[in-house]
């Protein structure tokens, strides 16, 4: 038996040699600074040759890791040290967003140099928000020039998609807000990013990242000056009316949902109806709820807290015995004959909505006429012109009779009437 090691295998196979033009260069920070502010430099002031700069330099340099360099460069024409400032210790561009004139015009071209360059390399997105976020937490190291020209930019970016509004939550930082910086920041920012969008698309946009809940009021200002007043006077001042009146929309929305809540709640637990007319009535004061906004929220919240019987024959007699014991609720709420029609169409929606409901929406209706909920003017008015397509032809087949009977009691409380004139001008 041979001592003799055997030997391992060793693999065999062609090898194939990288292309020297095929490599990336990989520089450290300073390395990439230089050839990026090197070819800046060289292009000037024309964005168009910028572009292409960038373009094709992203064949060579390592965009994936120094990222963040390169936004530093393009925004502030070299690194930026923690705090905003520039640091001293390597060179700079002039070539670059705070250098650049201050005029929509300008901002728009730079805002292409970004859309341009992220959409030819997609895997920077990410490091480009997240740059945006960092510079919006550095404004206090910028002058009122620079925070100007990043606010028009970031709306415009905003506007076009290029980021997302979830950048916004930089602007909540403690000291920015307590200084006043971040609600001057805001004024321009949404200037800028309205005057691409209409305010549709902006609401849009916030809803997206959870800022429909009135966050921005909440977050934009200092403790002390958090109110919907407070926000819709800055805002309106700075000629932002359309933000202001989003804003109160979303505070109205919000204190809706938590009423209709709290609604819910007070009826599934029985408490009496006189303190939850009381609770409403303050409700309306205190959020400016319409009168025709709270019948509407009073209804769902009456009729959603049964557990209604699947059998059409059945639940028509539950449904009556339930709105008998809740018509004082609704009654303080409908003293407006929009409030009536408001109610009527809910009670419409409702019925169609709900299928076993269908055979119930005339017996509904005179009940709440009986409460005097509704009055003959207002039940008239649906009939003949305010009704809506949902069940129209069934629910006026229903209702005719009825409709006909108010009609004829109409007609005979005018002749009452006209034949008490007479005997009064008789007497005279």
């Amino acid at each position: 038996m041979s001592n003799q090691k055997q030997q391992k295998p060793t693999l065999t196979g062609q090898r194939f040699k990288t292309r020297k033009r095929d490599e990336k260069e990989r520089f450290d920070p300073c390395q990439f600074q230089d050839s990026i502010i090197q070819g800046l430099n060289q292009t000037g002031t024309d964005l168009e040759a910028v572009a292409k700069f960038l373009d094709a330099s992203g064949a060579k340099l390592d965009y994936r890791r120094y990222a963040e360099t390169l936004f530093d460069i393009l925004v502030a024409g070299g690194m930026l040290a923690p705090g905003g400032t520039l640091s001293d210790e390597v060179t700079s561009t002039e070539v670059c967003l705070f250098k650049a004139q201050e005029d929509m015009e300008t901002m728009q071209a730079y805002a292409q140099v970004f859309n341009k360059l992220i959409r030819r390399y997609k895997y920077l997105e990410k490091g480009f928000e997240e740059e945006i976020k960092k510079l919006l937490l550095f404004l206090k190291g910028f002058t009122e020039s620079d925070r100007t020209k990043l606010a028009m930019l970031t709306g415009i970016l905003l506007a076009n998609g290029n980021i997302s509004a979830s950048i916004l939550n930089s602007l909540f930082n403690e000291n920015l807000v307590k200084e006043g910086v971040s609600t001057c920041f805001a004024v321009k920012l949404f200037k800028s990013w309205l005057s691409e969008k209409d305010i549709g698309s902006v609401a849009a946009s916030l809803r997206k990242v959870g800022m429909d809940n009135s966050r921005l009021m909440k977050e934009l200002f200092p403790a002390n000056k958090r109110s919907c007043e407070h926000f819709a006077k800055y805002f309106t001042d700075a000629g932002l009316k359309e933000l202001s009146d989003f804003v109160k929309n979303q505070q109205t929305i919000g204190a809706r949902k938590e009423l209709q809540k709290e609604l819910q709640q007070q009826i599934s637990q029985g408490e009496p109806l006189k303190d939850i007319i009381a609770y409403i009535r303050e409700e309306i004061k205190k959020n400016n709820i319409s009168e025709q906004t709270i019948i509407g929220l009073i209804w769902f919240s009456v009729m959603s807290c049964v557990e209604w019987n699947k059998k059409e024959e059945l639940v028509t007699e539950q449904a009556i015995k339930h709105l008998k014991q809740y018509s004082p609720l609704l009654k303080p709420f409908t003293s407006q004959g929009i409030s009536e029609l408001t109610l009527l169409l809910k009670i419409q929606e409702y019925c169609y909505d709900n299928i076993h409901f269908m055979k119930a929406f005339q017996k509904i209706v005179v009940l709440l006429y009986k409460a005097d909920v509704l009055n003959e003017e207002s039940i008239l008015k649906w009939y003949n012109e305010a009704h809506v397509p949902k069940g129209k032809s069934i629910f006026l087949v229903q209702m005719k009779s009825f409709v006909e009977w108010l009609k004829n009691a109409e007609e005979e409380s005018e002749e009452e009437e006209e034949e008490q004139e007479q005997e009064e001008e008789e007497a005279e």
